[in-house]
């Protein structure tokens, strides 16, 4: 799988797919920790990537897998070279000669980077640029399967030679692909494994044949202990899914005694005591996970699968609080959907708790009496606070609302009066008292329009309301410009309606004849309700 993963992530290097090539690479060696190529082929892709701190990391853990490989120094001596760390650079391309003294292009890189420091001070546009000059270069760009395509156009060819000209014109083309392979083959980045063939060589035609190299390729890199690892894993799945927990576990713990850097199977191990309901093994078996994983520079969804699964341990313990963080701390690995809607669900489940925690009616009302205390002295702001109390200790009694309202309209908060008001009648509808300080508040804002639908609405409450009555009159006397209420009116669609009614012009024209006929007319309640709207937006007067 490792092996496959890694042709995979080559095939993709090749066509330009830097991305996918780095996921390919990292998933390989999730697999295979320990395999040396791996970490060299994604210090390649890296470099490409323009991660060059993340290609010196893989770099240096390619050396500390195999330190007799002269090819991990000369990943870490590019790496060092793109961050301008030229004196490194130098120190690893020496020590590449020491291990082989032979190795041509080694001794041409110290070479050609020991003169760029002392003739340029190591820019690295010229220090790039400088390799287009070079013979060897030229033969190997047209040895590459790539780049020996890239030879045949004329477009190609042209920018060649505006490199050599002016080295400078790098730096402005540093975004094209064309030129990055070039540089990638140019300073040895290209993945290990890959098949370069001459022209002439004829390529292989048995798909079969191909197969059998790669799992003879795989046998070889993974070690006896690797192997035997996964395979007792695989057994520990498959006792997983038959609910075989303690089977399971016993061959968890063989594959981690074989190979202890894997951090997937201490998080299997983690699922299987999440079955039996072991929840604190379960969260120290991922901690232990992540940990592991860390140390071995797992993939970070891995890491982020041991914090979810510590986070589901921590539901079943209703710790709510460490379940919200482990899932943080998988979002900040890996954002899944799941797990995003799980954090929000522990989000609001907490917040949920704590309203609840401090939910007290008694201590509601004495806050509620202590705000109309000090309502009464005229210290709204402090009344406020007292109210304010009273309903985070009892979010349910729509008197309070109403009270804190009449504290927003005394201090001429109307907007906050409002949604009080609001929320007063959305816990109450039949509270009258609700209605009431909603149309005071928009008459005291000039809307006397809604002011007056909020009095109807306190009659439907209790036709008998005096105050209601008295209000709903008062809307209807506004004084304002009647010619400008007309105007503003006639952009009304529902005015221009009523308006444009032939039963409408009728009866407003006996309206004008005879006053008494208004009386009349509103004994018909959807006639009633055109004349209250009209008389609202100024058209009709009542004297």
């Amino acid at each position: 799988m490792s092996a496959e993963l890694k042709n995979q992530g080559n095939a993709a290097l090749q066509s330009g797919k830097i991305q996918e090539a780095i996921k390919l690479y990292s998933d390989a060696i999730k697999i295979d920790p320990t395999n040396h190529v791996l970490h060299s082929n994604r210090s390649a892709a890296y470099c490409k990537a323009d991660r060059f701190e993340d290609a010196l990391l893989d770099a240096d853990e390619c050396i500390r897998l195999q330190p007799n490989w002269s090819k991990g120094y000369s990943r870490k001596a590019a790496a060092l070279e793109f961050l301008n760390r030229s004196d490194e650079a130098i120190v690893t391309y020496e020590h590449i000669l020491k291990l082989e003294p032979t190795n041509d292009q080694a001794s041409k890189n110290l070479s050609d980077l020991r003169n760029r420091v002392s003739q340029s001070g190591d820019k690295r546009g010229f220090s790039l640029a400088s390799i287009f000059n070079d013979e060897n270069f030229m033969k190997k760009l047209e040895n590459h399967p790539r780049t020996r395509e890239y030879l045949k156009d004329p477009a190609f060819k042209m920018k060649m030679e505006m490199m050599k000209r002016d080295p400078n014109l790098l730096n402005m083309m540093l975004q094209d692909k064309q030129i990055m392979d070039v540089i990638a083959v140019g300073l040895d980045v290209e993945p290990d494994n890959i098949e370069i063939k001459p022209q002439d060589e004829v390529p292989e035609t048995k798909a079969s044949t191909r197969k059998e190299e790669k799992v003879t390729k795989m046998e070889v890199e993974l070690s006896d202990n690797e192997k035997s690892s996964l395979l007792q894993k695989e057994k520990g799945n498959e006792a997983y899914k038959a609910k075989n927990f303690d089977e399971a576990l016993k061959y968890y713990q063989k594959a981690i005694d074989l190979d202890s850097t894997n951090c997937t199977f201490y998080t299997n191990m983690a699922a299987v005591y999440f079955e039996q309901e072991k929840y604190e093994v379960c969260i120290e078996m991922c901690n232990k996970s992540v940990e592991v994983g860390r140390e071995n520079r797992a993939d970070y969804k891995l890491i982020a699968k041991a914090y979810s699964r510590a986070g589901n341990a921590y539901l079943k313990l209703e710790d709510l609080i460490s379940a919200k963080k482990f899932f943080e701390k998988s979002l900040s690995e890996h954002r899944v959907p799941e797990i995003v809607r799980k954090c929000n669900d522990v989000e609001r489940k907490i917040k949920e708790k704590e309203k609840l925690a401090y939910f007290n009616p008694e201590l509601s009302e004495q806050a509620k009496q202590l705000g109309n205390m000090e309502f009464q002295r005229g210290k709204y702001p402090e009344a406020m606070k007292h109210y304010a109390e009273a309903i985070k200790r009892n979010p349910d009694d729509p008197k309070i609302y109403s009270n804190r309202a009449a504290c927003y309209t005394k201090l001429i908060e109307f907007n906050m009066a409002l949604k009080d008001c609001e929320k007063c009648i959305q816990l109450d509808s039949k509270f009258i008292k609700g209605y009431l300080r909603k149309a005071a508040c928009l008459m005291a804002m000039k809307d006397s329009s809604k002011a007056a639908d909020a009095y109807r609405k306190a009659l439907e409450v209790d036709p008998n309301c005096e105050e209601a009555r008295e209000g709903l009159r008062q809307t209807y006397m506004v004084s304002e410009d009647p010619e400008e209420m007309r105007k503003r009116a006639m952009q009304d669609p529902e005015i221009q309606e009523i308006l444009g009614d032939p039963a409408m012009q009728i009866i407003l024209g006996q309206m004008q004849k005879d006053p008494a006929a208004f009386k009349e007319h509103l004994q018909n309640p959807l006639v009633a309700a055109k004349l209250q709207k009209l008389m609202e937006k100024g058209f009709i007067a009542v004297r």
